[in-house]
């Protein structure tokens, strides 16, 4: 059982997560990016895929955040 405050929501590119990421923000909903790449940069270690980041959003708004999620995968499918 996981005792962390927030859920990973969504992953993808970096243009992708960004535009998710705006629309969390503009429905007011704080969201934490995960860029294990750029981590592993700074660390001076290689990573293996590139511009790949992971959204997290607190358990409290995670319900609003799927709404918001879905709407944008729709969108990028269409």
């Amino acid at each position: 059982m996981s005792d962390s405050l927030y859920t990973k929501i969504f992953s993808g590119s970096f243009i992708i997560v960004q535009l998710a990421l705006d629309r969390l923000k503009g429905a007011g909903i704080n969201a934490i990016i995960k860029d294990e790449s750029e981590s592993g940069r700074l660390a001076g270690f290689g990573a293996s895929i590139q511009g790949y980041q992971e959204l997290y959003v607190s358990n409290e708004e995670l319900l609003e955040a799927k709404t918001i999620i879905a709407s944008v995968q729709d969108e990028l499918e269409s």
